[in-house]
């Protein structure tokens, strides 16, 4: 049963039947080449409050549950990401409480864990200027890199929308971060995210100018690198990111953030290459993983075609408004049995249209990602029905 009618944009429905399930074994030792972190989304609670404007009611078993699995695919959890809803949904004190959860659950595990310290504990229409107003930043980053630092987490320094409002100049991000940096008791991560995921981060780093905000973005990382373990660029724009590895300083590494490109990216080409951070990552982890450890076997043909394979997935899921990626991601997790009910916080399940959760099904199930294609074939048919889809 395992044969659907799907609907198009244009309203036609067209009949598509699922594949067997592919088989994604996990490594048997850990991944080697290239260190790689899932940013995962969040699970609603089924019969919680999660609507606009309410703040996020999780169901936490459900969630550790699906953190648990990127881990035993030998891949790291990057934690309250804007993939797990951070300022769209999830408030600091809420994803304060899902740093601590599941820092816990990785050290039990073993497993990787990175963890996003931000400023959106900061009310961004009551922010003072000028320099009351990086000194507000200042606290507020200090105060989430210190739970994340009390949680054995690996931090990772959030691009702010707080920072983003009051800068005025290149020099006011160089004194942020470089004041952070020096407080910094171990190497942190530092991301750059670009307005297609947020547009309120439109001219982070002092300019509009992509190569003005890097020249910046460098001289912030050359200042301290023993303080920078790597960089997170979100950009969706792979001949920059490419042009920016060997400008990096040694030992600073670069995760690539690019949802669109990655299978290039990752791959690369010897030793020019990128490790990844990635929201696609927490709804393709098993084939990550299988081409991480083809990339292990010293096999980056094979590792190229799996990652080849998820990549029109990849670009379906961040396709503009790229910031709605996080309901397609949510979707599939639905669909493979990871979460009781299509939800999210904030009411976000709605950020995507009927037709384009048909195609993402249709892609999923293209590369392989659809665990249990009775199970998804059932779910989908629901989901049809419940939103006036006659087939």
């Amino acid at each position: 049963m395992t044969a659907l009618l799907l609907p198009r944009a244009d309203g036609t429905l067209v009949e598509h039947v699922l594949a067997p399930p592919r088989s994604w074994p996990e490594p048997d030792r850990p991944l080697r080449t290239r260190l790689a972190y899932a940013a995962v989304h969040v699970v609603p609670r089924a019969l919680g409050e999660n609507v606009p404007g309410a703040p996020a009611d999780i169901d936490w078993e459900s969630t550790l549950a699906y953190r648990h699995r990127i881990w035993s695919y030998g891949l790291g959890v990057a934690e309250a990401m804007d993939t797990a809803q951070r300022g769209m949904g999830v408030g600091w004190t809420q994803a304060a409480e899902l740093i601590r959860r599941s820092a816990a659950e990785a050290r039990a595990a073993g497993g990787a864990i990175a963890a996003g310290a931000g400023t959106d504990q900061l009310d961004l229409d009551g922010l003072p200027s000028g320099r009351a107003g990086l000194d507000a930043v200042l606290a507020a980053y200090r105060e989430q890199l210190e739970v994340v630092a009390d949680s054995g987490a690996t931090a990772i320094v959030m691009a702010s929308r707080a920072l983003a409002a009051i800068a005025r100049s290149a020099a006011d991000y160089a004194a942020v971060y470089g004041a952070l940096l020096d407080e910094a008791d171990a190497p942190v991560i530092l991301h750059w995210l670009g307005p297609m995921f947020d547009p309120l981060l439109t001219g982070y780093w002092g300019s509009e100018d992509v190569a003005v905000a890097t020249t910046t973005f460098l001289e912030i990382i050359r200042a301290r690198p023993e303080k920078v373990d790597g960089v997170k660029v979100s950009l969706l724009d792979a001949e920059h990111e490419i042009a920016l590895r060997p400008a990096l300083p040694e030992g600073v590494r670069l995760y690539t953030g690019d949802d669109f490109n990655y299978p290039e990216l990752i791959v690369g080409e010897g030793t020019d290459h990128s490790d990844a951070l990635l929201g696609v990552f927490a709804a393709i982890y098993p084939a990550a993983s299988a081409a991480i450890q083809a990339l292990d076997r010293d096999d980056p043909g094979t590792a190229k075609s799996i990652l080849d394979s998820t990549e029109p997935l990849g670009r379906l899921l961040f396709e503009a408004p790229t910031f709605h990626y996080k309901t397609g991601i949510a979707f599939l997790s639905w669909l493979n049995g990871h979460q009781p009910g299509f939800a999210m916080a904030g009411g976000l399940h709605a950020g995507r249209s009927v037709p384009h959760l048909a195609e993402v099904l249709r892609s999923a199930d293209r590369a392989g990602l659809l665990l249990d294609p009775g199970l998804a074939a059932h779910r989908m048919r629901q989901f049809l029905a419940v939103n006036g889809v006659r087939t």
